[in-house]
């Protein structure tokens, strides 16, 4: 009996000594990206860079971008060489990318570290990978569980240092996410076991590229209408998460520090609403509904927030928007995500969920580089308009997201009723 059947036998041990590793490595590593979310935009836009909204958009969405197209090449070599090499040398990039950053002193080093970050940045799908080789079949969702439990922790914590550790220098963070990074690929090194089973059949197994397979998923229409709400929602986000730190610089006059907690508030509402309502939720009401819900709280959150200011709601009425923003995605991320899942068979789990994750990091690119151009005027500089048509687009997207969101509660509920 090989290792991989043996993991499926009945009363399999779930918290084995990589998978407890695989989640410290995550968590780590997600600690450091949740740091830079709400630096970035912030450090960019001071000396001496004084970069305008445009490219402070195009150096956010630069990362995705590399990502979007490296990520298969990584995932791709972690099937040839294994998981370890290439989450050791992720990991290691990300700690040169954010290096890079930190020591920057024109725009263009900011550029590089964000191009060599993205470019090695498939750590987080060798990741995935990584605990799809090591649990069983019974136990797979329970580790992807897992997985999100260290992602949704690193975004509280990593947001909440950006802020502590910004008192000392907004440089710092990126000091601080390099020596996470680095520190993480050393342990990972001499402490986590190859997991990648070798055999001809698995060598000679070759995936499309995103772009094709993201249209491929149209043939599908019930997935193909999933997808394309996925899409819209992480790409309405995205924008958000872009233009919320310049925004609260704008209108309240926040730092580095004051936006890093209130980054860490959105993600610890993320973890109440997934970790202890979502699932009660899904089985009252269904994830479609939710899904058309979400989508509603998103288009009027987006379309309220920039109305807000010191004389108009001030921080009471911030925190209440930004609470809108996090339950609206807290239901229609995992929904989608869910039904997509139902959506497919049990021989094609892994190939349907990647190419939602390649609508989604194509949303993550495309997102902050329409919030560059909307965000900025003819003077290179913020103003109420420009936040306005910002945020408004975004609510406009998910506005077509909500209508797409009805249509397939409308024909999902024709196909139960047709069974």
């Amino acid at each position: 009996m090989n290792s991989q059947n043996k993991g499926e036998v009945a009363g399999e041990k779930f918290f084995t000594t990589p998978l407890i590793i695989i989640f410290v490595t995550i968590f780590i590593d997600l600690i450091g990206f949740g740091m830079v979310i709400p630096i970035l935009p912030f450090y960019a836009n001071t000396a001496p860079f004084n970069a305008s909204p445009y490219e402070i958009g195009f150096i956010v969405s630069i990362y995705s971008w590399m990502q979007f197209f490296f990520s298969p090449v990584l995932g791709k070599l972690s099937d040839r060489y294994g998981r370890r090499p290439i989450l050791f040398i992720s990991l290691l990039g990300s700690a040169v990318g954010y290096f890079v950053i930190g020591l920057a002193d024109t725009l263009l080093l900011v550029f590089i570290g964000r191009i060599i970050g993205g470019i090695t940045g498939g750590n987080i799908s060798t990741a995935q990978a990584y605990i799809a080789d090591i649990t069983s079949r019974e136990n797979r969702a329970k580790g992807m569980g897992l997985f999100g439990a260290a992602f949704g922790l690193g975004f509280i914590l990593g947001p909440a240092l950006a802020g502590i550790l910004s008192k000392y220098g907004i440089h710092v963070p990126f000091y601080f996410a390099a020596a996470l990074s680095l520190v993480n690929a050393i342990a990972l090194y001499f402490i986590l076991p190859e997991s990648r089973k070798f055999s001809a059949e698995s060598d000679a197994n070759q995936r499309k590229g995103r772009i094709a397979e993201l249209f491929d998923s149209f043939k599908d229409r019930q997935f193909g209408l999933i997808t394309l709400i996925y899409f819209l929602l992480v790409m309405a986000f995205s924008i958000m998460t872009y233009a919320f730190v310049l925004y609260t610089v704008f209108r309240f006059n926040y730092n580095a520090e004051q936006n890093g907690y209130l980054f860490a508030y959105v993600g610890l509402l993320a973890i109440v609403m997934q970790g202890a309502l979502f699932e009660r939720l899904a089985r009252r009401y269904g994830e479609a509904r939710l899904a058309v819900f979400g989508c509603l709280l998103l288009v009027g959150s987006l379309f309220a927030v920039p109305l807000v200011g010191p004389n108009s709601g001030g921080l009471i009425g911030l925190l209440i928007g930004i609470a809108f923003f996090s339950l609206g995605n807290s239901l229609a991320s995992p929904a989608l995500t869910s039904l997509a899942s139902k959506n497919a068979s049990e021989s094609e789990q892994g190939k349907t969920l990647g190419i939602l994750q390649s609508a989604a990091s194509l949303a993550r690119a495309v997102g902050p580089t329409i919030g560059g151009v909307l965000l900025n005027n003819a003077f290179n500089k913020i103003d109420d308009f420009t936040l306005y048509r910002t945020f408004w687009t975004a609510s406009g997207i998910m506005f077509i997201a909500f209508l797409a969101a009805l249509y397939y509660v409308k024909t999902w509920q024709k196909k139960q009723f047709a069974l």
